[in-house]
């Protein structure tokens, strides 16, 4: 059943993500939150972090790839 669009894992744009990430800083900069909700506000973000890096480090590696040989190889983004 592969290739089924219901089956493949999508994932989000890096625009999305920092979009998300953004707004979890401007939650948790308002002061506003009580502690509960700003700690999983500020789990959320961190999460957020680290997908975004993982991203970013991803098209990297693909732009080191492309530079260093001149082929390109399909961004892995699981």
């Amino acid at each position: 059943m592969i290739g089924y669009p219901y089956t493949m894992k999508k994932e989000k744009p890096f625009e999305e993500i920092l979009e998300q990430l953004e707004g979890v800083v401007r939650d948790l900069e308002s002061n506003e939150l009580p502690l509960d909700e700003a700690l999983k506000r500020f789990e959320e973000g961190v999460a957020l972090s680290r997908k975004g890096s993982a991203r970013l480090e991803d098209a990297e590696r693909r732009i080191e790839e492309i530079l260093s040989d001149g082929t390109t190889k399909p961004l892995d983004t699981d």
